[in-house]
């Protein structure tokens, strides 16, 4: 989808963190907006910040995990600007903990908010998408942690196993998506962003809902050091539209961490020769 001005993207989650830079990425190529986020004071914030700017957004509260309110979501689209283009689903938490303490009731949670939110955006969205016939685009957000898989360490300061493993879910899942959704010229891409400046472990402890625990005592925050070090979510809006409109399957915020994909497959790669080699005898 080359040309975005005059369309319209629902971003979920855009209320703040990698949403919010979406979001303001979007508006400023003219795309209308709507700003949807569980947290309806942030979307607002978000929406009369694209329109300070002079663009056209919406903001609504909506829930990733209820059927419902993605169809308003989609209804808001289409009653505010006619119609619906671009999907962007940014709904996900994040717990530090060793798999081996996570509870069943964390894995319904993070399950059902990390992967189940972009399978419900989709099955929302979709339909609306096929009706206009004019394609379209879904970028579902994972993470660098699609790509890789770093137990707690120097490098890795975090315990994120199973968030981890449901972003590998999202890069299976959109992949495959890519490939059915190609002949209706509907694009699909999967955004594995590195360290972004976000508040996610604040807002995934504190919006846990009570069916899987009820909130969670608020994280520490990242050091001023640290919080230095990471991307201003403002960046990643611009990174976000390139790979739109290159109809790319994978968008790296971070490129320079492809030394650490590259050994990854380095060390798989070893293992295929393990076995090759067993198989000659």
């Amino acid at each position: 989808m080359r040309d975005l001005s005059g369309k319209t993207a629902a971003v979920l989650g855009g209320g703040s963190g990698i949403g919010l830079g979406i979001a303001l990425g979007l508006a400023a190529e003219g795309v209308n907006v709507v700003v949807a986020d569980i947290e309806a004071d942030a979307a607002s914030q978000v929406a009369d910040r694209i329109r300070e700017g002079g663009g056209s957004a919406r903001d609504l509260r909506t829930d990733g995990t209820d059927p419902e309110s993605l169809a308003e979501m989609v209804a808001c689209a289409v009653r505010e600007f006619g119609g619906l283009h671009l999907l962007s689903n940014n709904v996900g938490v994040v717990l530090d903990r060793p798999l081996d303490g996570i509870t069943r009731s964390d894995w319904e949670w993070i399950v059902e908010f990390n992967f189940f939110s972009i399978v419900r955006g989709v099955e929302a969205v979709l339909p609306r998408m096929r009706e206009q016939g004019e394609g379209g685009h879904i970028v579902n957000t994972a993470s660098m942690a699609a790509v890789l898989a770093i137990p707690k360490s120097e490098r890795m300061p975090a315990h994120i196993g199973a968030y981890t493993a449901t972003k590998h879910a999202i890069l299976g899942y959109s992949e495959i998506l890519r490939g059915e959704l190609a002949p209706e010229g509907i694009g699909v891409s999967v955004l594995c962003p590195g360290m972004v400046r976000s508040n996610l472990s604040a807002t995934a402890a504190r919006n846990r809902p009570g069916r899987h625990g009820g909130p969670l005592p608020a994280p520490p925050q990242p050091s001023g050091e640290t919080q230095d070090r990471m991307m201003p979510p403002e960046q990643v809006g611009p990174i976000v539209v390139d790979g739109i409109r290159g109809n790319r399957l994978h968008i790296f915020t971070h490129p320079e961490s492809v030394a650490l994909v590259e050994d990854r497959q380095r060390r798989m790669l070893d293992d295929f020769a393990f076995f090759a080699q067993r198989a000659r005898g």
